[in-house]
């Protein structure tokens, strides 16, 4: 939407396009599903999270946490149409924003719409970040590249288009709730602990790839080596040794926490069931609210990003909705057999 569209591209950069013409989709059976089917028990315990790299903002910590449920998926568009047939919810992509929200953006350019990866033809400087970002009006969830797009035949692809807010409001609806930033990388992890990767210690081990990542030149060429230029079937490479799919890569989720480049502490205590920091602050854009991203997403490139390891954090506004951002959710509930 144009309001997360201000706050992430630089004056000048929004290029808007025509609005869509929402034609109909067919409307799915709204009965939720029982709370526990597609999600995995993660029995909980002790490991050491963080960024295998040194990122500054990810320092390694050790963390106990309680068992807990998590999709074993990120939230698909047949997931999410189920709850937009059974409550009418709007995302914040299809909302136009009103003046106050982005003060300073002429009215005839307010218009609802979202944020959508375009490959520039030239090589360009990767620090300018906003030569392969462009603001389409009528890009949302059912538009994914906006207008003319569609998710027919990509029920089983993740939701995309979904702001934070978005993604609380599906969890509240099916009684379950946005994992911790903890509990997501615990989860990533799957018991192997500090390892490079989700699957262990070799990017493409047995020559295969495990996760829907950008290969060629960022931003111009994908090579397509994973089979998958945009998003991918949310079952499409195999889970992690907890039973988790897509953990890395595919697209980015969204966790509960606020974003603070301190939320770990000071690295020197065990954190018990952390719930991340009471206040948000990003250097970058201090006084601007955000919350925490995980997983990296199917634009990562170790030439540019290196969100698909466990460790790496991101973060965005709560009401950024993006072509690469979904979620999963996670569940406080008694374990298999307890």
């Amino acid at each position: 939407m144009l309001r997360a569209a201000v706050s992430f591209l630089v004056a000048g950069a929004l290029v808007a396009q025509a609005p869509p013409t929402n034609p109909s989709l067919p409307r799915p059976d709204p009965t939720p599903v029982p709370p526990t089917q597609g999600m995995v028990w993660i029995d909980g315990g002790e490991a050491v999270l963080g960024s295998q790299t040194g990122d500054r903002d990810a320092p390694l910590h050790r963390v106990k946490l309680s068992g807990f449920w998590l999709d074993a998926t990120e939230v698909t568009n047949a997931a999410f149409a189920r709850f937009v047939a059974a409550t009418g919810y709007v995302t914040d992509a299809e909302k136009k924003p009103t003046a106050a929200e982005v003060p300073g953006v002429p009215e005839d350019q307010l218009c609802a719409g979202s944020l959508v990866f375009m490959p520039p033809p030239d090589a360009v400087d990767l620090r300018q970040f906003w030569q392969w970002w462009t603001f389409v009006a009528g890009a949302d969830w059912r538009h994914p590249t906006g207008p003319g797009s569609s998710i027919a035949g990509l029920d089983d692809h993740p939701v995309v288009h979904v702001s934070w807010r978005d993604a609380n409001a599906f969890a509240r609806w099916a009684g379950k709730r946005l994992p911790t930033e903890a509990e997501w990388e615990f989860a990533a992890r799957g018991g192997l602990d500090q390892q490079r990767y989700v699957w262990g210690s070799e990017k493409v081990p047995d020559g295969r790839w495990r996760a829907n990542i950008w290969q060629g030149t960022f931003p111009r060429q994908n090579s397509r080596a994973d089979g998958f230029a945009a998003t991918a079937p949310v079952r499409a490479f195999a889970a992690n040794t907890f039973g988790l799919h897509g953990m890395s890569g595919n697209v980015w989720e969204w966790c509960s926490d606020l974003y603070h480049p301190r939320g770990y502490g000071d690295g020197t205590q065990v954190l018990v069931d952390p719930q991340g920091p009471a206040t948000s602050f990003d250097p970058q854009e201090p006084g601007v609210v955000k919350h925490v991203m995980r997983g990296g997403s199917f634009l990562c490139s170790d030439e540019y990003c290196l969100g698909y390891l466990p460790g790496t954090r991101m973060k965005s506004t709560p009401d950024t909705s993006l072509c690469h951002t979904g979620f999963r959710c996670a569940l406080t509930a008694p374990g298999p057999g307890k």
